[in-house]
């Protein structure tokens, strides 16, 4: 198929890299025009200078940016993708953002005679590098179909949760689990350190009952050792918990774990953290030792 895939970052430019190995015809395009270039010459696909030259032709359309605000500013506009694209395209947003900005898109979309599904992403760089990507996708379930296909370049597992932002929803589900997760480990690691416990050995046992989960097993010792210069950066989680907290307050809930992690995270970026692996929040815990 001839498609388009808008945004280079950490998880944009292998997720399209593997659209290219699948013998698929892909253009890209990125803010920065070098990047572009250097996943052109990598890749052997081709690049362009605007979303709507990537987009034109294109039978889809991915999106992966970094908010709201990014996704907006590369579907908008004379130079956005919705100015490029063919009547008939399906538009696939990869980006974390809000629900109401899926079904806006989608909106926005159906008026040019366009499809939309929103499609976010789990499993971080790695992931998006070894093809293992989990895919939660709102939309029709012809369209959710018709991506699937496609999107198992990258993704393990592509599954249709429900209508435009379905997906998103259930992100927000996904980080709010991944929170609560990271913030248990670092209390307990701040209980186990304490005792002199020895890491390896407590995260091995833990492993094997009802305490295991991927963060225990990928984040624990990293946690412990003080090293975070990896992974899902704090800032982006920080950003993913606002939209979860708007989601929250616009069903009329309240979410003490997650508001609470989203402050810690606020204040960790005041400190200059924000491009550190989310599991960060361990030194606001640290910084609270006597």
């Amino acid at each position: 198929m001839k498609l388009a895939f808008i945004g280079l970052g950490v998880m944009g430019f292998p997720m399209a890299g593997h659209l290219q190995q699948a013998g698929h015809q892909v253009c890209v395009y990125n803010r920065s025009e070098a990047k572009a270039k250097d996943w052109a010459e990598r890749h052997g696909g081709s690049f362009a200078l605007t979303p709507a030259l990537a987009a034109e032709g294109a039978d889809m359309v991915m999106v992966c940016v970094g908010n709201d605000d990014d996704v907006r500013a590369v579907v908008y506009g004379e130079q956005g993708v919705l100015a490029g694209i063919k009547a008939g395209a399906l538009l696939v947003d990869h980006t974390t953002t809000s629900a109401m900005l899926s079904e806006e898109l989608a909106a926005a979309a159906k008026k040019q005679g366009v499809r939309f599904i929103d499609a976010p992403v789990s499993g971080g760089q790695l992931g998006a590098e070894n093809g293992a990507l989990t895919i939660m996708v709102g939309g029709a379930e012809a369209d959710v179909s018709e991506a699937a296909e496609v999107l198992s370049a990258y993704g393990k597992k592509v599954t249709r949760l429900g209508p435009v932002g379905a997906g998103q929803r259930c992100k927000m589900v996904n980080q709010i689990c991944v929170i609560g997760a990271v913030q248990g480990i670092a209390e307990g690691l701040m209980i186990a350190q304490k005792a002199g416990l020895d890491i390896p050995t407590m995260i091995d046992v833990l492993g094997g009952g009802a305490a295991q989960s991927w963060q225990l097993e990928n984040r624990a010792q990293t946690m412990a050792n003080g090293e975070f210069d990896f992974g899902f950066a704090a800032q982006w989680m920080h950003k993913d918990l606002g939209i979860c907290l708007d989601e929250a307050k616009q069903q009329g809930l309240t979410l003490p774990l997650t508001d609470h992690v989203h402050k810690v995270y606020e204040t960790l970026l005041e400190e200059g953290f924000g491009r550190c692996d989310s599991t960060v929040v361990i030194k606001d815990l640290a910084s609270q030792k006597k």
